[in-house]
């Protein structure tokens, strides 16, 4: 009679290893997902004020606001900078004066979150890819 109980209880530690273990990657890999999500957008907006600094400097051009924005994101391991749509407005209104908008989108991509989704519900848009975008505003000078 004890022998039976013994094996009934190492068949309900398995079950509930079998249960929480997943449960604990899945959240373990939420984690890391979410985190590189959050660190791209702090990439992304601090590129926006380092081109909104470049931007309100009188006599620099387009040009090189874009490539300090791109300087910014590459050094920041964004592997999609080159082709990431930026927007320069230095005629945006602030107050009785004006004022330079950068305006960054950037595609992000889940690395794990995504294909895993997929691999569960084959037609689940849960870890599809998601555009961020960042905006920094500063007046111009003079």
């Amino acid at each position: 009679m004890r022998k039976r109980l013994m094996k009934n209880e190492r068949g309900a530690a398995l079950l509930e290893a079998a249960v929480t273990i997943p449960l604990i990657l899945l959240i373990s890999v939420a984690i890391f997902e979410f985190g590189r999500a959050y660190q791209t957008w702090q990439v992304l907006t601090n590129a926006a004020r380092e081109g909104a600094r470049v931007a309100v400097i009188a006599g620099t051009s387009d040009a090189q606001v874009t490539d300090a924005v791109r300087n910014y994101m590459t050094i920041g391991h964004l592997d999609k900078a080159a082709s990431a749509p930026i927007d320069i407005n230095r005629t945006a209104p602030m107050g009785d004066t004006t004022a330079s908008q950068i305006t960054i989108s950037y595609p992000f991509d889940f690395m794990v979150l995504g294909p895993v989704a997929r691999l569960v519900a084959p037609t689940s848009t849960a870890g599809d890819s998601l555009t961020m975008s960042a905006v920094a505003i500063m007046r111009n000078e003079g």
